[in-house]
């Protein structure tokens, strides 16, 4: 007599013990970076494509008594010697000798990063690249390409649950030790090549898709956050503006329901308009190569921008500024002033188990002079003359929008005393979580209230700044992106955002 379990009152056979999946693919050796990368994409697409047809098989009435399971690939690289390399270089090598692995998803999404971070190790340390088969199993759900849509009878129709039949996602095993510099390798176990492992990345993936409502592959590695719609219609008139004329360098210009405009186009010819915006819609003015510039309206919070970047992370950009409003802290302050951050004051705390509030948010050089020098192309002023409408100091990030109506000793003495000179809500969130992903990051800031000098924003008042300052801000914005996308990339990824130890992927 057969054995029996119960689950949600439902009764069902002894739990499946043939597995079946594509056939086993063996270790390969590489020497070429493209080649690797081909073997990637190929051996990423068979698995999921497995996955696929599995559950297509299965809704329609095939076999209910196996479990389908293919895994993914898996970059594994080992070097017996201390590399010789560019002390330079922020990565692209291993920091001792040993083995390191990292499992892969969207190989053909990545394409262009793997491709520059394998060249890398194979120019630095002259060893082969390993591609093979992982022992972490695909989940079903990530097997789906973006936006399919599953029909709710052809689930009801497998008569199991399934979980019996495929794996689905571990968030026990999804996590950023490898990124927050806390993982340790048990003994005998690889050490990490990249930061974060394919089951994280494709669980950013999805949620990025579902925040911003554009898919992960529209995302350009130049990312502009603001927490007002103001900018975002200010962007979206210049991205049409610049399709309308030809598109300036640009290739694309892409909005939420992936609408697609190209140069010569007034309008979008593809997508779908969403019945409703998302929670943080994305919008995109591509370039090959992902070399383009991404907006996101963050709204307003810590929480959102935690939650906006440990999903952008995954897609290693290049750099992310801010650009939002704050309040001025001091009386030598106007309204239109701008405040480019230096330094940060977290009392966000969104991130406090993630990076303690002791680990200092270093000012980038790199991205500080190119912000100075867009304000001063922008405005046309320079040297002393800057000072009149630009500050550099300390900005603090707090998690209670009314702050100003707690007790003026507590939070107003601490804001003296760290020298701040505007406060916001998202800030120092998203240069600390730069700093923990190591993604470049800047904040430039408009002051738009004094609320401790008592001008606050009015509604006549917010209209009239809002249309004389914003086209200005985002202008500085965008040319700030552009001249650091003119930089080369071992100059942007600065040694300061790196660890004692490691990983060798960007």
């Amino acid at each position: 007599m057969p054995l029996y379990w119960v689950m949600e009152k439902r009764i069902y056979p002894t739990p499946i013990e043939i597995i079946s999946g594509p056939e086993a693919y063996g270790r390969k050796s590489f020497t070429n970076a493209e080649e690797a990368v081909d073997a990637l994409i190929w051996l990423y697409e068979r698995n999921t494509r497995f996955l696929r047809d599995s559950f297509s098989a299965l809704a329609e009435g095939g076999n209910a008594d196996h479990r389908y399971r293919a895994f993914y690939p898996e970059i594994s690289v080992s070097t017996s010697s201390f590399a010789l390399i560019d002390s330079r270089h922020a990565y692209g090598h291993m920091p001792a000798p040993g083995q390191y692995t990292t499992t892969v998803t969207r190989p053909d999404l990545f394409r262009h990063y793997l491709l520059e971070q394998l060249h890398l190790i194979i120019r630095n340390h002259g060893v082969p690249i390993i591609v093979q088969e992982s022992e972490t199993p695909i989940p079903l759900h990530f097997a789906f390409f973006e936006g399919t849509y599953v029909e709710g009878a052809a689930a009801e129709r497998i008569t199991r649950p399934l979980r019996d039949m495929f794996d689905v996602p571990d968030l026990n095993a999804t996590d950023d030790l490898i990124a927050n510099g806390t993982y340790e390798p048990a003994p005998g176990e690889p050490a990490p090549l990249a930061p974060f492992t394919a089951q994280r990345i494709d669980y950013s993936l999805h949620r990025l898709a579902h925040y911003t409502a554009t898919g992960p592959q529209h995302f350009q590695n130049f990312v502009l956050f603001t927490n007002y719609q103001f900018y975002i219609d200010e962007f979206c008139a210049y991205a049409r503006k610049l399709m309308a004329e030809g598109g300036g360098g640009y290739e694309s210009f892409i909005e939420p329901g992936n609408l697609i405009t190209l140069p010569g186009q007034n309008e979008a010819r593809e997508g779908a308009v969403p019945i409703r915006l998302p929670q943080m819609p994305a919008y995109h003015l591509t370039k090959p190569g992902h070399a383009g510039i991404t907006m996101v309206n963050i709204g307003v919070g810590p929480s959102n921008a935690k939650t906006i970047t440990d999903h952008i992370a995954v897609l290693r950009p290049h750099v992310w500024l801010m650009l939002g409003h704050c309040a001025g802290l001091r009386n030598t302050q106007a309204l239109g002033d701008y405040v480019l951050a230096h330094a940060y004051v977290r009392e966000d705390h969104v991130l406090d188990d993630d990076l303690p509030v002791w680990v200092p948010i270093p000012a980038l050089a790199e991205v500080q002079v190119a912000l100075q020098e867009a304000v001063a192309e922008v405005t046309g002023l320079s040297g002393y003359e800057l000072k009149r409408i630009m500050r550099t100091g300390t900005v603090a990030t707090i998690d209670n929008r009314n702050w100003e109506l707690r007790d003026q000793r507590g939070p107003v003495q601490r804001l003296s005393q760290s020298r701040a000179i505007g406060l916001d809500m998202e800030s120092a969130t998203i240069a600390a979580n730069g700093f923990r992903f190591r993604v470049p990051y800047g904040t430039l800031l408009c002051v738009s209230d004094k609320p401790l000098h008592g001008e606050l924003k009015l509604p006549g008042m917010a209209t009239d700044f809002y249309k004389r300052q914003v086209s200005q801000h985002l202008t500085i914005g965008i040319r700030a992106l552009e001249k650091l996308a003119d930089m080369p990339l071992e100059r942007l990824h600065s040694r300061k955002l790196r660890s004692f130890s490691e990983t060798a992927f960007q």
